[in-house]
């Protein structure tokens, strides 16, 4: 299907642009992913380009999906910023930023919202990253259970990966199906009363995503603005470990209510969840606060309680940072047994001891974000 994309993009021209975008060199076949009725186009737009990049994408897509009706996805992705959006973005950058002149209405920002002013996403009241500061610390699992929880709640959830090199949604939720498109705008995959969308749908689990940084981004923003996520009280993003360029561009650029970080208690972890805690707090997003994951283990036979990452390590940086402490959530067989079988741990056993921390985590969200009031149980 490569060699019969390829020949329809030959015709593709665009403002300024000598020859079409194959002789230009914007697309080749190495900018072309195809998994199954699924296609991924990576258009390389140089600096210098002053053409419309949108309707530069519009006649991509049209001509793809007119000419080869075995393409049921398609994503154009843009990989950098044409030169009039360079421009306009050097102006903004010499003016004076704009400010919200609302008073605050997050928690952890005291004062007027100083924040510069950044473009609502339509329908969607609040902004929720999960994030840590590397890999492996269950930030995900925690994204997904917490998602789960508020939409159990009675909650209008959505659900972003915004891990775009390794994206665990599809396979913690098991789906496989691909999200549809309504005009130009992608539909979200609904499970457990949740929308969801995720780089992961579009593409082969097992093949290695080689984008560049202005790649990453680019896909971030589509995602995030491009999907019909409807009326949201929360939309979630599972955001990828670290603090690099996709993690601060979705901290500028998207309106985040707020940052949820996750780390394991042992002090190799905590290091690199202060670096991203930082990051957040150098953007101005609130930090709702710190959970500590695989906080201890309860062997299921003789009941003795281990710590075997440690035991109240986020804890204490969260008292000696100044942010909340959101909870502990154990270490458990039944957490990595649901999640490799693609349901959720508060979903398969909603009544459970383990689902009620998620439950807890989740209240504390929705009540520093004023969508619930104080719950009255005993956290400790």
């Amino acid at each position: 299907m490569i060699t019969r994309i390829m020949a329809h993009l030959a015709h593709v021209e665009a403002e300024g642009i000598k020859g079409n975008i194959i002789e230009a060199g914007l697309v080749t076949e190495k900018d072309v992913s195809v998994n199954g009725h699924k296609v991924v186009v990576s258009v390389n737009v140089p600096g210098d380009f002053m053409g419309d990049i949108k309707a530069l994408q519009q006649d991509i897509e049209t001509r793809l999906k007119g000419n080869i009706p075995q393409i049921e996805n398609l994503l154009v992705v843009l990989t950098g910023e044409s030169g009039v959006a360079l421009a306009k973005a050097e102006a903004e950058a010499k003016a004076p930023p704009k400010l919200r002149k609302e008073p605050a209405k997050n928690p952890g920002v005291p004062g007027p919202d100083m924040r510069p002013a950044q473009a609502a996403i339509p329908g969607i009241k609040h902004i929720v990253a999960v994030a840590s500061g590397k890999g492996g610390v269950g930030k995900s699992t925690t994204a997904v259970n917490i998602a789960a929880t508020l939409a159990s709640l009675g909650f209008k959830v959505g659900l972003l990966d915004a891990d775009i090199y390794g994206p665990s949604i599809p396979r913690l939720l098991d789906i496989t199906e691909r999200p549809g498109m309504e005009g130009d705008r992608v539909v979200p995959i609904e499970k457990y009363g949740m929308k969801i969308m995720s780089m992961g749908f579009l593409m082969d689990e097992e093949a290695p995503l080689i984008w560049r940084g202005p790649m990453v981004v680019t896909a971030l923003m589509q995602m995030t603005r491009d999907v019909k996520w409807g009326e949201l009280d929360f939309l979630i993003l599972d955001m990828p470990p670290g603090t690099g360029d996709a993690q601060l561009t979705m901290a500028q650029q998207t309106p985040l209510s707020g940052a949820v970080i996750v780390s394991t208690p042992q002090d190799l972890a905590l290091v690199d969840a202060r670096k991203g805690l930082k990051m957040f707090r150098d953007v101005d997003v609130p930090i709702l606060g710190i959970i500590e994951n695989m906080s201890t283990f309860v062997c299921p036979h003789c009941g003795e309680v281990s710590e075997i990452f440690g035991h109240g390590g986020a804890e204490a940086d969260a008292r000696r940072l100044g942010v909340m402490f959101l909870g502990a959530v154990p270490l458990h067989m039944a957490i990595r047994e649901y999640s490799d079988a693609g349901k959720p741990l508060v979903v398969a056993e909603p009544d459970s001891v383990h689902a009620d921390f998620y439950r807890k985590v989740s209240l504390k969200i929705a009540t520093l974000l004023g969508m619930a009031e104080d719950d009255e149980e005993d956290d400790d």
